[in-house]
């Protein structure tokens, strides 16, 4: 990647925190774009992360139907998915705050 690429793709992320950081003037209560913003973390990072919650999601739902009750393996999966610099307790912290996938978070979040 030369200079010129680098630099636009770092002008894009500080195009998208300052779309995140007036929301947030908006409402303090968004605390998962926080995280997003303090961890650097890309548009394209949490578009993946969303992703995977809708995945999980739906898992939860369909486990839930068959009668599960342990989903260590769900906070598992989310967690390997993680970049290192966010730790899954502030992620679901953050998450159940902002009213992010809610269901999946409450249940995750006996994992901690």
């Amino acid at each position: 990647m030369n200079e010129h690429e680098l630099l636009l793709e770092r002008i894009n992320l500080l195009e998208y925190h300052q779309k995140l950081l007036i929301k947030l003037l908006k409402n303090p209560e968004l605390k998962f774009y926080q995280l997003v913003i303090e961890n650097g973390i890309t548009k394209q990072e949490k578009e993946k992360f969303y992703y995977l919650c809708d995945e999980l999601s739906m898992k939860l739902e369909k486990q839930k139907a068959e009668g599960y009750v342990y989903f260590q393996p769900l906070f598992d999966e989310l967690s390997a998915f993680l970049p290192t610099e966010l730790s899954m307790k502030e992620v679901i912290n953050a998450c159940l705050v902002q009213n992010i996938y809610k269901p999946l978070f409450l249940e995750l979040a006996k994992y901690l």
